[in-house]
């Protein structure tokens, strides 16, 4: 790491002072962002959508759990996976404490993914979370919201995925989309990011933006798989290829393994 040039205090707090500033532009742009992603028209949802969960099947309306506002992580879990994307477990773990606050805000938070709902269980209990997880394996939500896809359509490509056309390398890919519900219980889809768009949800992330050091992603990726783990990995070697899949040391080399599901 470069030493930056050492000074005094009254030196460095000109310079402090000359980001703040800049900081405080970014803040306020922020806020502004938000205030207008919340003007968004929304798309009412017709399609009925029916998860497999731990209490027995539920349509997205019974997802909300009451309230008035559902915050849906897709998760990369696709089936016969043996364990979830490396970088979606690292978004979830910032979420656990997170839950209880949601809750008493009128948000209900669930994960989604295509894995058979044992597998996501077994995964989720070895992790320890505790949020609602369910399997959208005999639904087209994910194929609907751009987060799932056929060997087909890779095969085809390019595919729609973060509102562009694009070649993928996997048939399961992350985001978020945040849906509302009415008195009357129609259900209305708000909005959905994609890739880096959910980026502030993790705390990891700013606070290593405020370290000299920064996020320090200068492995081959250039990115969080350079260095993240699922949280009971890290000490034991590996590497997490460009699909966000953890590979065990004695693995090396191929980008996606056989076990890859993307149909």
């Amino acid at each position: 790491m470069p030493v930056p040039q050492v000074v005094s205090r009254e030196e460095w707090l000109v310079a402090r002072k000359a980001l703040l500033a800049k900081e405080k532009q970014i803040t306020r742009a922020r806020d502004a962002l938000a205030a207008e992603r919340r003007t968004l028209p929304w798309v009412r949802i017709e399609k009925p959508y029916v998860f497999e969960g731990p209490d027995g099947r539920e349509t997205l309306s019974e997802l909300f759990a009451g309230r008035s506002q559902l915050f849906v992580k897709h998760f990369m879990f696709g089936p016969g996976w043996k364990e979830g994307c490396v970088g979606c477990s690292f978004e979830v773990d910032h979420i656990e404490g997170a839950l209880l606050h949601l809750e008493h805000h009128d948000v209900t938070y669930v994960a989604v993914s295509r894995a058979p709902l044992d597998e996501i269980e077994a995964f989720r209990k070895r992790m320890g979370w505790r949020f609602k997880w369910v399997s959208s394996y005999d639904s087209d939500f994910n194929y609907d919201f751009q987060v799932s896809f056929t060997k087909e359509q890779i095969a085809a490509g390019p595919v729609y995925y973060n509102y562009e056309l694009r070649d993928i390398p996997i048939g399961e890919l992350s985001g978020e989309s945040v849906f509302a519900q009415n008195a009357a219980g129609d259900v209305f889809h708000t909005y959905s990011a994609y890739a880096r768009g959910a980026e502030e949800l993790l705390g990891t992330y700013v606070c290593l933006d405020l370290t000299p050091k920064g996020r320090n992603e200068t492995g081959p990726n250039r990115d969080l798989t350079d260095w993240v783990r699922h949280h009971d990995r890290y000490g034991e070697g590996g590497f997490v290829d460009s699909t966000g899949r953890y590979r065990a040391a004695r693995q090396p080399g191929a980008c996606c393994s056989a076990d890859d599901e993307r149909s």
